[in-house]
C-alpha cells in the first residue's frame, strides 16, 4: 500500500470530484486513482502508435506520426466542442 498524500486544488475542483465520486459511489482517492490509471502518458501513446501502425502494415514515419497527432488534435477539438 502507498503512501498517502496531498493534493491542492481549488474548491471548485474538489466539490466537482466529491460529485463525481458520490455519482459513481466512490470515494475521491479512487476516482483520481482510476483517472490517472485510464490517462496514457505521451511515451505510452506513442508505443501504442507504434504498435497499431505495425499491426496495420504502415512503416511509422515521421510523417505518419504527424498525421495521427494531427487527427488525434481533430478529434480532441471536436469532443470539447460536444461539451460546451
Amino acid at each position: 500500500m502507498s503512501k498517502p498524500t496531498s493534493i491542492k486544488t481549488s474548491e471548485e475542483v474538489r466539490d466537482r470530484l466529491r460529485v463525481l465520486a458520490d455519482e459513481r459511489g466512490t470515494t475521491i482517492t479512487e476516482l483520481l486513482e482510476e483517472l490517472a490509471t485510464r490517462e496514457l502518458t505521451a511515451a505510452e501513446r506513442e508505443q501504442r502508435a507504434v504498435e497499431a501502425a505495425r499491426e496495420l502494415g504502415i512503416e511509422y514515419t515521421e510523417p505518419v506520426q504527424q498525421a495521427g497527432q494531427n487527427a488525434w488534435a481533430m478529434i480532441r477539438a471536436h469532443q470539447g466542442d460536444a461539451a460546451a
